[in-house]
């Protein structure tokens, strides 16, 4: 279940991708998920736990892939109970932070209203206000309703 909280909230991580390169596990990069969402946000094939083959910037670290991936990577994997701020990730990560929240309970951390309109029918909780959002259209109108008070 994916659960949103707009502004700042205790336990959460203002800067993922800096965590990331500090706590991320090797297994993590090669799990099928990773390998996907590497590929879908960064145009990049995961060769190894260490190389990242970049279109780009040819091979890469695994330190070097984007700020977005590394978020959505903690997302999935990170079990310290950290909120991570969203706010870190592209609008093209957004599909996959729904994915994320089928998978499991996932609390995410915003600071701007992330576009959540390529990521289909989606079901999520707004904590600030209690209410429970059905699709991008819901979604779009709390957040507003949240950012403008």
């Amino acid at each position: 279940m994916l659960n949103i909280i707009f502004g700042d909230i205790e336990n959460s991580v203002y800067h993922p991708p800096t965590y990331f390169d500090n706590q991320y596990e090797d297994e993590w990069v090669t799990d099928p998920l990773s390998v996907e969402m590497i590929r879908d946000i960064d145009k990049s094939k995961v060769i190894s736990p260490h190389l990242i083959e970049s279109p780009v910037l040819g091979p890469i670290s695994t330190k070097e892939i984007s700020g977005g991936v590394k978020t959505l990577m903690l997302m999935a994997f990170d079990q310290s109970g950290k909120i991570f701020n969203a706010s870190s990730c592209g609008d093209n990560c957004a599909k996959w932070i729904v994915e994320i929240g089928k998978r499991k309970e996932l609390t995410i951390n915003l600071h701007h209203v992330l576009d959540f309109s390529s990521a289909g029918q989606f079901d999520a909780l707004m904590l600030n206000t209690g209410r429970m959002v059905h699709g991008y259209a819901e979604y779009l109108n709390e957040a507003l309703g949240i950012k403008e008070r």
